[in-house]
């Protein structure tokens, strides 16, 4: 075990691109003293074929850091200017997430999320060294999101099959809250900061000054952006895809099919099947139907998939810049006693609970892709999903992985979240979560080589009372199990599945999980400080010669034991990387 460590490999074995069967990361001990859930722990080796391989964990950035002219996680308007804090200091945000590696030409750039409203991305060069593979950044700035109005609240993301970076938008503001407010007290404060970005002070705009600025369905999409040899970043969204509360989304090797993941409770799943390679902006969106198979554990379902249309990313942004309110694609109606709806209207059970609404004419589209969920509830998809979190793929056995953090809500039995809905999941509540299993096949009508077929329990985290004397005390999970996983890699050439904890009161210090896939056996590799979630681990195979798992820290001391932070510095978030590691394929 080792807290930071920045050891590195032999120049002999990082020369050697092939493996053997066995891979095995030296394992880190559950935090026990004040110290160690203070630390940052990391793996300090892995075993390849019996040969050791020193690695470490390598920071390339904390926010705040200066790195050439910029200021890596500074957020700002729409017009470049720093975007500030109630208190008139500069916002910097600790709410890292993805970040990504994208060789361009003869150059290596990473570009990564700051969940922050404004959001922000912020592109950063990097220089590899060639003899030992380690990563040094060069400089950084914001990518520039004003020609789509501004990113709201990125998670996570992925890397395109043509080496672009991919990314989300979370949390999806309601439409229909802004819609019925009557005074801004009526609309969630959390949608408040997005409005610095327009200019306006949250404790002094009004409700219609905010109206005015903040258009909801302007969030809530994919994002794509693509990087210049020069170091120019162009960022769009793809509105076709639809909006959601977009945990990431995930491109197959087609380069056409995606799956897209929806976080928050009452959620469902959607694939998009692109018309063209690589160009998301025009194709169908389907939802998953789900079909329980088993109530074991934590359930598992055949999948078919719900059409919700096709569409061109041109035609939802014309409607995105008319502006229309919720109530103009939808109607409305109170349920009747019982939960029942009236003639010509659907009862749905969604993020935003029971609803009884009819789509107004000749408003399909947008309601199939401003409000999809909804619009997916209509049609008879399943919207029962609870935290919906990380996918990823296996290309070596054509399979994906899914991190579902919490079974618990519209995914239990008998609960107020499956009222006016089918109740198509029905599973005892696992509050530590679990990872599924899906497999995939071709399907003609669809038109996809890569269509999710079923889901299983891979591996599932346990609930665990420890005893006030234990030294676990206050972990809800088994301390050496997983506790509410959320994103997750497959790491190509070793067979072996990572999973990041986003865990409050489930695991005290969220870590990150090495799983081999042969012997299902898991590892623990990564531990975080107090109050911080590990975010969006991603495996780079094979960079000018070297393999890198990137490993993100968010928002230290930021979600529980705040009252811990002694140094304001401390509570910076990470960027960094484990390896290097030798190439593989």
């Amino acid at each position: 075990m080792t807290r930071i460590t920045f050891l590195l490999a032999t120049t002999a074995l990082l020369a050697t691109p092939a493996f053997a069967d066995s891979f095995e990361f030296s394992s880190v001990s559950a935090p026990t003293t004040d110290a160690q859930k203070r630390a940052v722990q990391a793996s300090d080796s892995v075993t390849i074929g019996g040969e050791t391989v020193k690695i470490g964990y390598h920071i390339l950035a904390r926010s705040g850091q200066k790195i050439g002219d910029g200021t890596w996680g500074l957020l700002v308007d729409k017009t470049g200017k720093p975007v500030r804090s109630e208190d008139g200091s500069e916002h910097i945000s600790v709410d890292t997430d993805f970040s990504s590696l994208l060789p361009v030409g003869k150059k290596l750039f990473s570009i990564s999320h700051f969940e922050s409203r404004p959001g922000a991305m912020y592109l950063t060069e990097l220089s590899q060294d060639p003899e030992t593979g380690v990563l040094t950044p060069v400089s950084t700035k914001p990518v520039d999101f004003s020609d789509v109005g501004g990113l709201w609240v990125p998670c996570a993301g992925s890397v395109t099959p043509w080496g672009t970076h991919i990314g989300s938008e979370e949390y999806e503001p309601d439409a229909r809250e802004v819609a019925d407010a009557e005074e801004l007290a009526d609309i969630d404060d959390y949608f408040y900061p997005m409005a610095r970005y327009f200019g306006l002070s949250p404790s002094e705009m009004t409700l219609d000054q905010f109206r005015a600025a903040f258009n909801p369905y302007s969030f809530g999409h994919p994002t794509e952006v693509t990087v210049t040899e020069d170091g120019n970043a162009t960022a769009a969204k793809h509105y076709a895809m639809g909006r959601l509360s977009i945990e990431l989304p995930y491109v197959m090797p087609d380069s056409r099919t995606t799956y897209i993941t929806d976080d928050g409770t009452n959620v469902g799943l959607y694939m998009f099947v692109a018309d063209e390679a690589g160009n998301l902006d025009a194709g169908t969106l389907y939802a998953a139907k789900l079909t329980q198979t088993s109530d074991e554990g934590a359930g598992a379902f055949d999948l078919d998939w719900v059409d919700l249309g096709h569409a061109t990313s041109d035609a939802v942004k014309k409607i995105i810049d008319d502006k229309p309110g919720f109530f103009d694609i939808f109607e409305a109606a109170d349920p009747a006693e019982g939960g029942t709806c009236g003639e010509g209207f659907t009862s749905i059970n969604t993020t935003s609970g029971h609803e009884c609404l009819k789509i107004r004419d000749g408003m399909e589209l947008a309601a199939s892709r401003l409000e999809p969920r909804r619009y997916a509830a209509m049609m008879g998809a399943t919207t029962e999903l609870r935290k919906e979190e990380g996918i990823t793929f296996d290309p070596e056995n054509n399979r994906m992985f899914l991190a579902m953090s919490e079974v618990a809500k519209g995914m239990g039995r008998e609960t107020k979240y499956d009222i006016g809905g089918p109740d198509s999941v029905q599973v005892a509540e696992n509050k530590c979560g679990a990872v599924y299993q899906l497999s995939m096949a071709p399907d003609v009508a669809i038109g996809s080589d890569f269509v999710l077929q079923d889901m299983a329990p891979l591996v599932e985290g346990t609930p665990t009372e420890y005893g006030a004397d234990s030294e676990f005390a206050g972990n809800t999970c088994e301390i050496d199990g997983i506790a509410n996983p959320d994103n997750l890699t497959y790491m190509t050439g070793h067979d072996t599945l990572i999973i990041g904890e986003d865990t409050g009161s489930g695991h005290q210090n969220d870590a990150i999980w090495a799983y081999n896939m042969t012997s299902g056996t898991l590892t623990r590799i990564f531990t975080t400080p107090y109050g911080s979630e590990t975010t969006s681990p991603y495996w780079y195979p094979d960079i000018n010669g070297f393999g890198y798992l990137m490993g993100v820290i968010q928002h230290p001391y930021g979600e529980s034991d705040a009252d811990k932070l002694a140094d304001p510095a401390d509570a910076m978030a990470y960027a960094g990387y484990f390896g290097p590691f030798p190439a593989s394929k």
